[in-house]
Order: C-alpha cells, then sequence, then structure tokens
C-alpha cells in the first residue's frame, strides 16, 4: 500500500498539513452557483455522523466547526469538510513536478498542492464559467507562478504536444455515484498515456456501489425467476 508522506521545504509559517488546510476563497454568487461559509454546531454533527453510522457511512463523519462549501442551486458540490480532505490525500502525497487537476471547484487540492515545494506547475480545467468567476482569480494572485487554469471541458481538452504529467487528479462529480465510472475510465484512459499516476474522486466508493447494486440486482432477478416459476406451477 501506498504511503501518504508530507514533506516540503516552504517556510513554516506556509507548511500545514493538508487537513488542516481551511478554505479562504471569498464568498460569492455567480450565476446558480454560490461559495459560502456554514457552520456546524455539535448537535448537527451527533445527528449526521448517527446517521451517517447507521448508514455504514461513518468515514463521512464530520466535526462542529465552521466550513466553506461550493453550492449548484440547492446542491452542495464540494466543501471543506474532513472527510472531502481525505478524498484527496493520496493524490496530494503523489503530487510532484507537473500535475493536472480536472474540476477547480473550491479549489481544494489547488491550495494543497500550491503549498508543496515539490510541484512546479498546476494545470487545472475547469467547464463551468460560474465556477471560474468564484474562485479562478484567487488561486492565479495566490500562486502566480505555479498556477494554470483553463476554461475547457475535461472529456474534449488536449494537452499540449508532448505534455506528460506526473499527477493527474479527475474531480468533475458532485455525488458519489456507480454511474460516475464510465467517465471516469474515459479520463483515466485519455490520461493513461501521459501520466505517471492518475486517481479520480472517490473512485473506489463508487466501485463499492456498483458491486452492491450488482448483487441488489441479481437477488431481485432470482426473486422474480422464483415467483415465476411458482406462478406458472
Amino acid at each position: 500500500m501506498h504511503k501518504i508522506k508530507f514533506k516540503t521545504n516552504v517556510p513554516p509559517t506556509h507548511r500545514t498539513h493538508p487537513m488542516l488546510i481551511a478554505i479562504d476563497v471569498p464568498e460569492g454568487v455567480a450565476g446558480d452557483w454560490k461559495i459560502e461559509k456554514f457552520t456546524v454546531s455539535q448537535q448537527e454533527a451527533n445527528l449526521f455522523n448517527f446517521v451517517n453510522t447507521l448508514n455504514g457511512r461513518s468515514n463521512r463523519d464530520i466535526d462542529p466547526g465552521t466550513y466553506t462549501r461550493l453550492m449548484y442551486k440547492d446542491i452542495v458540490v464540494m466543501s471543506d469538510t474532513p472527510a472531502e480532505k481525505r478524498d484527496h490525500l493520496e493524490f496530494i502525497s503523489r503530487a510532484q513536478g507537473n500535475i493536472l487537476i480536472n474540476g477547480l471547484g473550491l479549489g481544494y487540492a489547488v491550495e494543497a498542492c500550491g503549498r508543496k515545494s515539490t510541484v512546479r506547475h498546476i494545470t487545472v480545467i475547469e467547464k463551468s464559467s460560474d465556477v471560474l468567476l468564484l474562485s479562478k482569480q484567487h488561486y492565479l494572485d495566490k500562486y502566480p507562478d505555479k498556477v494554470e487554469i483553463v476554461h475547457a471541458d475535461a472529456f474534449t481538452w488536449a494537452p499540449p504536444l508532448g505534455m506528460r504529467f506526473d499527477a493527474v487528479w479527475h474531480d468533475i462529480w458532485n455525488h458519489i455515484c456507480s454511474d460516475n465510472l464510465k467517465e471516469m475510465d474515459q479520463l483515466h484512459q485519455k490520461y493513461r498515456g501521459i501520466s505517471d499516476w492518475q486517481g479520480s474522486w472517490c473512485r473506489n466508493d463508487c466501485k463499492k456501489m456498483a458491486k452492491i447494486e450488482a448483487r441488489l440486482q441479481n437477488h431481485k432477478a432470482i426473486d422474480l425467476s422464483k415467483y415465476n416459476n411458482n406462478e406458472v406451477a
């Protein structure tokens, strides 16, 4: 198993473990998109975590505190809560040299990788012009010599001829869902020959969901078969 290590030569004032990074993108609204702060009380955290335990999702638990989230209409697309930070840890640990991030969002991965002295250049692909209005300039101002943000579709954008990436991260989905796997496979195939490593947000969780859904569908088919046989008899 790959061991997650965080080594950096950046000044101590900027040396922060990824789990301790708080997103500092300003709040704002652009079209149907919004970045806002929100607070989780101890009571709300207890209730949320209790429901997670019942559903076997205690790895998505939350701590009381103030966080930042990106909203599309009434849907939470991403936030800087502990669970979502953990989703990015392997990529952040592997990020070095020239990296690509598909999906800007709040920019958590950009912020974490921007702090690493071993990361020389970060290319970010973002499809939504509204998300770019909310987040783009913040990171260009913060890491002017390291970050490049491109307004494009992850599936159609073509890297410059001859470019190779040390690590690629795909994070363009709003929910953990087995339906994401088809698009993940497409993106992994696209960058297979020009990247040393690549990963997709919650890909393993999506695979687990697909297996569960397949088992449920299989049991359903068996039950229907029995019912039909009994009815024919």
